[in-house]
């Protein structure tokens, strides 16, 4: 990744995560009173976690984090922003849990962290800052414990080929994009009620077949592969509420959500 790319994608997350933490979306009165950040998608595909080890890449402010940490998740969480890294490490204090947090790329995370896992997890809208994802998987493998599981959950490409800057959205980026988008804009996906802030930001679009052979490429094997119309945030323009409370699109067409585990098969 360029070093222009990494640092101002750095500087607009340090700058976001104030604006996050005071924000409904991410509830944090709710959080410290015991409310888990966690969604149904990662919590149905990763049961029966107490007593295991899990690494969460790209973990903002540790809010996941600390959920597992919470089911009985011996949890270690990474992320870019030392803004975010300061405030997950608070959180761990003030809550009395035993996670630990590290600032850094994802690309530098064998520089970190030593450890291997039983469980590498990664969520909602984190590989669009990564240009390398031959390295990302290598990187995963390499945390992995022999028989671990890697499981992400994530935007679904197609969501990533429509620019919402303009209104209603147009699409404009390639299903899987080599070239870096950049775009300027004033707010971010959470916001306070009271502060706006220009984001500058540098991603790339992935699609499917990037992701997995990627993963496969470094040995993983595949154990599933879920689309789903239903996002647990409403983070897009126009998505219609659902009984079960998850966000979609209007006519449904195509899917908002994918998931994806992965196991480090042993030798």
């Amino acid at each position: 990744m360029s070093d222009n790319y990494f640092r101002t994608n750095k500087e607009t997350w340090n700058k976001k995560v104030a604006i996050h933490a005071k924000s409904d979306m991410y509830d944090m009165e709710s959080f410290k009173k015991g409310k888990s950040s966690l969604m149904k998608y990662e919590l149905n595909s990763l049961s029966n976690v107490a007593g295991k080890s899990l690494l969460h890449l790209q973990c903002h402010f540790g809010q996941d984090t600390l959920s597992w940490a919470r089911m009985g998740v011996k949890a270690t969480g990474i992320d870019l922003s030392d803004e975010a890294i300061k405030l997950a490490k608070s959180l761990n204090t003030e809550l009395n849990l035993d996670a630990q947090f590290h600032c850094c790329n994802v690309f530098d995370v064998n520089e970190h962290v030593t450890d291997t896992f039983d469980i590498v997890y990664t969520s909602y809208g984190v590989i669009g800052w990564l240009d390398d994802l031959k390295k990302w998987a290598t990187i995963i493998a390499s945390r992995l414990k022999e028989g671990g599981t890697f499981y992400m959950v994530e935007f679904h490409p197609i969501v990533w080929m429509f620019d919402y800057l303009q209104t209603p959205p147009v699409l404009r980026y390639a299903y899987s994009q080599e070239e870096v988008i950049y775009e300027e804009y004033e707010g971010t996906y959470a916001e306070d009620g009271e502060t706006k802030m220009i984001s500058k930001e540098y991603a790339w679009n992935h699609g499917m077949a990037d992701v997995i052979n990627a993963l496969i490429e470094t040995g993983l094997t595949i154990e599933f592969l879920n689309e789903h119309d239903a996002a647990p945030y409403d983070v897009l323009p126009n998505l219609v509420k659902n009984a079960e409370g998850l966000y979609e699109t209007k006519d449904k067409l195509y899917p908002l959500i994918y998931e994806l585990k992965a196991t480090k098969k042993p030798r």
